[in-house]
């Protein structure tokens, strides 16, 4: 087992040596870093990278060089990667970004829909039926053009809006088949991602609605604890293991490893 979507201190993760000590206790083969990173002009997701500290455009540098040398003693393989937040907007910043950068491999994420975040709640307090739908809408729409834009290889928890109480249950198969129809047109892949599978809630994504219309369409998986503690790897393997087991299911890597 790899474990592709990771964070460390370079975003809102714990010390890189910690989380690769983790991963060698745990028993994993690989662990990517795919650390936040914002790179838009636009001032909604500037302000934000300044507010989040989330920094990595401008220490990716100073990351692959720590990931080089723990390279030298560790006994995982340790991946570079970055897990970048998209819009449609900011296509041509990202790939000129990803361009300089040279990632090992790349994760896309939609994780805010003008201005408002889909995982935290009170953006939605009095929010009508119908805006909630065409928020979920809108999310789904953006999550297509990530896809389209083979921008990525990994597209990460593909239907966040489920962590949200008021957005849980809002996809239709509609929307999954939109997406599947993408995924099956395109380099990028959907991950399984286990980052609340172990809360009250029990999430894993994609959700067993969407994840058996993937299925429909042939579409392979990655795998991603979206672990940011050390503590966090052991039990979301555990669940990982598990999980694909059931489905009778092999994870790939993401297609750039492959190359």
């Amino acid at each position: 087992m790899r474990d592709f979507h990771t964070h460390s201190n370079y975003s809102d993760g714990k010390f890189l040596t910690r989380m690769v000590r983790a991963a060698e206790a745990a028993g994993l083969d690989g662990i990517g870093f795919a650390d936040h990173c914002t790179v838009s002009s636009r001032e909604y997701p500037r302000d934000i990278r300044a507010i989040r500290g989330f920094n990595l455009d401008a220490t990716y540098e100073r990351r692959r060089r720590a990931i080089e040398g723990l390279r030298e003693t560790s006994d995982v393989a340790i991946y570079d990667a970055v897990e970048m937040d998209y819009d449609p907007r900011d296509e041509d910043e990202i790939r000129d970004f990803f361009d300089r950068a040279n990632f090992e491999y790349t994760i896309g994420s939609v994780h805010d829909i003008e201005g408002m975040n889909v995982q935290v709640s009170s953006n939605f307090d009095g929010m009508s039926d119908e805006g909630l739908d065409a928020f979920v809408d809108h999310y789904f729409e953006n999550l297509a053009s990530l896809v389209r834009s083979e921008l990525f290889d990994i597209a990460a928890h593909p239907d966040l809006i489920e962590r949200t109480p008021e957005l849980r249950g809002r996809a239709t198969e509609s929307h999954y088949r939109t997406l599947a129809e993408a995924f099956s047109n395109s380099r990028t892949v959907p991950e399984i991602n286990a980052g609340r599978a172990l809360t009250d809630a029990g999430i894993v994504h994609p959700s067993e609605g969407f994840f058996a219309v993937l299925r429909e369409y042939d579409i392979p998986f990655t795998v991603g604890s979206d672990s940011h503690r050390p503590d966090e790897l052991p039990n979301r393997h555990e669940f990982l293991d598990d999980h694909f087991s059931s489905l009778d299911l092999e994870p790939i890597a993401p297609p750039s490893l492959d190359r």
